[in-house]
This record gives C-alpha cells, sequence and structure tokens, in this order.
C-alpha cells in the first residue's frame, strides 16, 4: 500500500503542473536534427532540445519518436523552470566501443525536480561487444565500464513504461536523490555480464521501485551506504545476485520473486568496515526459484582478499525480519547468519519459512554466528 501511494502522490503533482493553466511545450529531437536511422549521432540534437525545454516556462515536453537513434555520451541537467518529461518511443543505442565513452556514464540526468521518463521505448547499452574486451571479472584493477542510466540529485519523478537491454556496466546508478519511482521498468543482461546491476541506489532516500522486472548478471537491485527508505513491490529478479542491501536504515521489499539467481535477499558489509549502522530491513512474501542462497546476512564480505580476516566488521545490523518466504535452495543452507564476532546482529526475526533443498546433499539446514533469531511460525529448514 505504502509503494500505491508514493506513485499516486508523483502521478497527483504532475498533473497539477500538466493542468494548472501553466504553458505546456513540446520539442520533437527530429526538429532539432535528430535521424532516425541509427547511424547519425543524435547528441547534439537531444542536448539542443533539452536546452531549450529546460529554459522554458511551465512543463516541457521532449518527444523522441519511434526509430533507432544512434546516442553518445549525455548530461541531461537541471534546474529547470517546469516539470520535464522525456517521452521515448523509439530507442537509443550507445556506441558499442567502450573508449566512445569518455565519462563514467552514457545518459545522466542531474538537479532535476519533477522528472518524468516514460512512453514504452528503449535505453539499449549495447553491453555484448565491450564485455569481451573488459576483465573485469578476474582483475580488480581492470579500466571501469560507463554506467548506462545515471540520476544524480533527482527528485519527484518517475521512470516509467521504458526497457533497459545489454548494459555495458550498472543499468541504472540513482545518488543523492529523493522521492523518485521506477514503475514497470524492465532490466535485460545475460547471467554472465559481469556488474550489470539492475538498479543502483546510493545516499538516497523514499527511493520506490514496483512491478518491474530485472534480469541481470549481477545485484537485482543494490542498496548502497546512507539510503534509507527504500521500498521495492512486485519486482521479478532473475538470474544475477538477488536484492542486497548495505549500511542502510529502511528496506521494504515485498510480494517479489527471485529465480535463478545466486542469492535471494541479502545483507552485507564489507569484512574491513569499522563503523556504521544497517537497520530496519524487512523482507516478506518473496518466493525463491531455484535460489543458490535464499536468506542471507553476509558480515565477513571481502571480493579479491583485500581484507585482514581477523578484523571483524564492526557494522551493527540489528531490527531484521525475514517473512513469509517460500520457494526452492539449489544448495542444502538455505538460511545463512553469519553476523560479526564484534558486534552481533541484535532483533533479527524468521517467520514462516518454508524452503526445500532441490538437490542431493541435504538435509537442508541453516548456519548462524554471532545471532540468536526470533522464530516465529513454520520454520523449514528449522531455525539456528
Amino acid at each position: 500500500m505504502g509503494s500505491k501511494i508514493h506513485v499516486y502522490v508523483i502521478s497527483l503533482v504532475l498533473f497539477f503542473f500538466d493542468a494548472s493553466g501553466a504553458q505546456s511545450n513540446t520539442f520533437d529531437v527530429r526538429k532539432y536534427g535528430a535521424r532516425a536511422d541509427a547511424r547519425s549521432d543524435t547528441s547534439k540534437a537531444l542536448l539542443s532540445a533539452w536546452k531549450e525545454a529546460c529554459a522554458a516556462v511551465g512543463s516541457s515536453k521532449i518527444m523522441i519518436p519511434k526509430g533507432t537513434y544512434l546516442l553518445g555520451v549525455v548530461d541531461l541537467k537541471g534546474p529547470c523552470k517546469g516539470a520535464m518529461h522525456l517521452e521515448v518511443q523509439g530507442t537509443f543505442i550507445a556506441p558499442t566501443s567502450p573508449n566512445a565513452h569518455n565519462k563514467a556514464s552514457w545518459i545522466t540526468f542531474a538537479y532535476i525536480d519533477r522528472l518524468t521518463i516514460s512512453g514504452g521505448g528503449t535505453f539499449d547499452g549495447r553491453g555484448e561487444i565491450a564485455w569481451k574486451q573488459n576483465n573485469c571479472g578476474q582483475n580488480p584493477k581492470c579500466k571501469s565500464l560507463p554506467i548506462s542510466l545515471r540520476f544524480d540529485f533527482v527528485t519527484n519523478s518517475i521512470v516509467r513504461d521504458v526497457t533497459s537491454p545489454t548494459k555495458k556496466n550498472f543499468h541504472v546508478n540513482v545518488m543523492g536523490s529523493e522521492n523518485v519511482t521506477f514503475q514497470h521498468f524492465t532490466v535485460i543482461a545475460p547471467g554472465h555480464s559481469i556488474n550489470t546491476d539492475g538498479i543502483h541506489i546510493g545516499r538516497s532516500k523514499r527511493i520506490n521501485i514496483i512491478d518491474s522486472d530485472i534480469i541481470t548478471g549481477d545485484d537485482c537491485i543494490s542498496i548502497g551506504d546512507g539510503s534509507q527508505q527504500i521500498r521495492i513491490t512486485k519486482v521479478r529478479c532473475g538470474q544475477g545476485h538477488g536484492i542486497k542491501g548495505r549500511l542502510v536504515v529502511g528496506i521494504f521489499v515485498r510480494n517479489c520473486t527471485a529465480y535463478d539467481t545466486d542469492n535471494g535477499v541479502r545483507i552485507k558489509t564489507w569484512l574491513a568496515l569499522h563503523g556504521g549502522i544497517a537497520s530496519d530491513m524487512h523482507f516478506e512474501d518473496i518466493i525463491m526459484k531455484n535460489v543458490s542462497n535464499p536468506i542471507l546476512i553476509d558480515q565477513v564480505y571481502c571480493p579479491w582478499n583485500q581484507c585482514n580476516p581477523k578484523i571483524p566488521s564492526k557494522v551493527k545490523i540489528n531490527n531484521v525480519s525475514f517473512k513469509n518466504i517460500q520457494g526452492s535452495s539449489t544448495t542444502p543452507i538455505a538460511i545463512r547468519l553469519n553476523c560479526s564476532s564484534i558486534v552481533p546482529c541484535e532483533k533479527v526475526e524468521l517467520a514462516n519459512i518454508n524452503l526445500k533443498y532441490i538437490g542431493a546433499d541435504g538435509p537442508i539446514k541453516s548456519l548462524c554466528a554471532n545471532v540468536k533469531p526470533r522464530l516465529i511460525g513454520q520454520s523449514i529448514p528449522p531455525g539456528c
């Protein structure tokens, strides 16, 4: 109910500005020289249309008609004089070479209030060639590939009914933003793609992700440091690493499905972190289908073995619940709660868990360290 209320409020605000009597403006990128031939760079046309729309009084709509448009690196920045609407009916395609990007992101939206992105169109990052040229799976010092869609300091906005396939790196990165909703947002990337997180959120508040499909090679949704009040509802995560949170206050994940993923719902902190709090994280009504680690708290996370294993994490994890979680695990350890020996996890609840192991190495079980979870109702596997 909470997520639906947020979406209704956002829609109401946008409707108010559109219907308040203020001038409404439409800017078609074809009038600025854009051609839907998949060969001509549309960057200049889009930037010109954005500049005029942003400076116009009242709400403005930038139209991307059906067709395929080659688009280089663009920064679409505010503040603008009114609400901005990017209506993408066609397909934007990125340059195939990673060297074609001289920045860390392909399309950046920054310092914008009341932004709408919709239209049923596609942002195609064309990552297949770049993945073959990149060795980040083996080399921690590799050169990072560009993030596709970046939202920096965006407020009171909605992204709906668009698709993001085959990105070179993260599909979406949200930073320093507040009251942003992703609805009917589709992410598609093969399971072997590296670092193709669906939506990564950092230092943001009141971010809603609802009714969306995210198929990726890395985290379905990753929630980073300093984020608060993140609501995820009716999201289907395929392949990749599931939903992850760290150093977060307030995650609410409900009515979601994870299938063929490494992890279902995961809370992790780096082994080397020396402080911080991760609290008020709640996962409810989740279906797991062929998931390796359905329920996981991992406070000994340390890729590339860069941490001292003798120095435990000092991040405090408390007030966490896993309720009404059912489905299948591909490993016999369906619940793994591995907390810090310095600051044990507190107020962890497992309620009505029903997970079945679909392998031959059973029986199914739970493993816990430095935590005594509260058990309510059915518990399969038995609680620890």
